[in-house]
């Protein structure tokens, strides 16, 4: 596998890795990312990062020197996807693998062409993600927010 290889060149030259899981079905990756069999070649790689560098490690300051930190973005109206890709982590990293759940999903570009996400994350849906990553030992969740369209960006490349 091309991406297991590229991973390998990269011994001894990455101490901290900071990869994405955000889908686990392959309809939802296909649907709205064009990425099919997303989710076996990224754990293929997530297995293989922890591999090369393991769990998190901190100086006394808090600052990562080594290890993987899994970040997953929670979309409305996908809760079962991110309880399918927390279980996943534990049952194949344990509950020590370090996770940051990001919540501040809110739609943009063209997700009005999919209603199922065209909404941001619900108190109620957040509750229940708080059920599952409370069985982790370590990790960040987002707390819910409500003005994140402020913090994105203007696109229009105006001045570049």
């Amino acid at each position: 596998m091309k991406l297991l290889r590229l991973l390998n060149l990269l011994i001894g030259y990455v101490d901290v890795y900071l990869p994405d899981l955000k889908y686990f079905y392959d309809e939802s990756a296909v649907k709205f990312s064009h990425a099919p069999n997303y989710f076996k070649i990224a754990t293929t790689a997530i297995c293989e990062m922890f591999n090369q560098v393991g769990y998190p490690e901190f100086d006394d300051s808090g600052i990562i020197k080594r290890g993987v930190i899994i970040r997953h973005l929670a979309l409305p109206g996908h809760i079962t996807e991110t309880k399918k890709v927390l279980e996943w982590i534990k049952n194949n990293l344990n509950e020590s693998a370090y996770i940051s759940l990001m919540t501040q999903y809110f739609p943009t570009y063209h997700a009005n062409n999919f209603p199922e996400i065209n909404r941001k994350l619900s108190t109620k849906e957040y509750n229940y993600i708080l059920k599952f990553i409370s069985t982790f030992k370590h990790g960040y969740i987002q707390e819910l927010g409500e003005h994140e369209e402020e913090f994105v960006p203007d696109f229009n490349l105006d001045g570049v």
